[in-house]
């Protein structure tokens, strides 16, 4: 898939952006065939992209090895039917090399995430990314977050790079944001890039990033709750105000709440979520943790609210 046909694959989503988890047996090891079975429900359910072993699907925790073979089934699972793209990260060296394993494992594009550890400067930065770019045919989002923050100045910089489609931002500054996204369109004008909200349980902020020109999320809801992150991204794409703000009343607030009791329950209660609605796909691995129980019993009360809202909708 060219950058082109990623983009405009990407550009007018007919669904949420699927972000799986990776499931381990009781062994601890990678459970391929529950990840097949999780890959192929998402893409059933309306899912307009899967982008396998990112945050979500905790990327930081799975070696080189587990990582080329998750893509792979991600690849087999889809079908060819949305595309994949794989997270890349950690040091240049390190980036360049899951970049080059996605590329052989068959995914679609690379979602790039922060350099291990070190606070670098926009030059820096500039020519990690461009270095990973350049390593590979496969297209690039950049994802904007920790360590990794661009000035508007880089990322357009970043958008005149060959191979670097958009930018993922989970940072949450909106001024920010709103100034990348003018100086883009000003240096560039008639461009294409790409622009995502990549901040925690995307729903919760989509409305003000809609606002500012960046149109695409990623839905971790998804994993566990795909006709709820359906209805809202139906919503949003129908302008029906009142359905996206009940569901923000009534399901993702409380899940945002309860998200901020734990770190690293971005991931784990996700993880949780989707035991909870029948598929095993075992516990996070160090160094996140899993829910408490009373938080577990929590999330399944919201995820009930969260479905008769749905039901009284009807």
């Amino acid at each position: 898939m060219t950058s082109a046909d990623l983009v405009h694959r990407l550009g007018i989503p007919s669904g949420p952006l699927f972000f799986p988890v990776t499931p381990y047996g009781a062994d601890g090891s990678v459970d391929l065939d529950t990840y097949r079975a999780h890959v192929r429900r998402g893409v059933e359910a309306g899912a307009a992209a899967v982008f396998a072993c990112c945050g979500t699907g905790e990327f930081h925790a799975l070696t080189p090895e587990e990582f080329e073979t998750c893509v792979r089934a991600a690849v087999e699972a889809t079908a060819g039917r949305v595309p994949v793209i794989a997270g890349a990260g950690y040091g240049t060296a390190l980036a360049v090399r899951y970049a080059r394993l996605a590329e052989a494992a068959g995914a679609d594009g690379l979602l790039a995430m922060p350099p291990y550890l070190v606070i670098a400067g926009q030059e820096g930065l500039l020519r990690h990314y461009r270095e990973v770019a350049a390593s590979t045919a496969l297209p690039v989002i950049v994802y904007q977050r920790d360590n990794a923050v661009f000035t508007p100045e880089t990322v357009v910089e970043l958008a005149r790079t060959e191979g670097i489609i958009g930018l993922k931002d989970g940072l949450g500054d909106l001024d920010l944001m709103q100034r990348t996204v003018s100086a883009v369109r000003t240096e560039i004008p008639g461009g294409d890039f790409l622009y995502f909200n990549g901040l925690p349980t995307a729903e919760q902020t989509q409305l003000a990033y809609h606002a500012i020109g960046v149109p695409l999320y990623s839905s971790a809801v998804f994993c566990f709750a795909p006709e709820i992150a359906l209805a809202f991204h139906r919503a949003l794409t129908d302008g029906d105000r009142a359905t996206a703000d009940r569901l923000l009343d009534g399901f993702y607030r409380p899940f945002v709440e309860l998200r901020a009791r734990g770190r690293g329950y971005a991931v784990a209660l996700v993880k949780a979520g989707v035991r909870l609605r029948g598929l095993e796909v075992g516990e996070v691995r160090p160094p996140l943790h899993e829910p408490t129980e009373d938080h577990v019993k929590q999330l399944a009360r919201i995820i009930e609210r969260g479905y008769e809202l749905l039901e009284e909708q009807q």
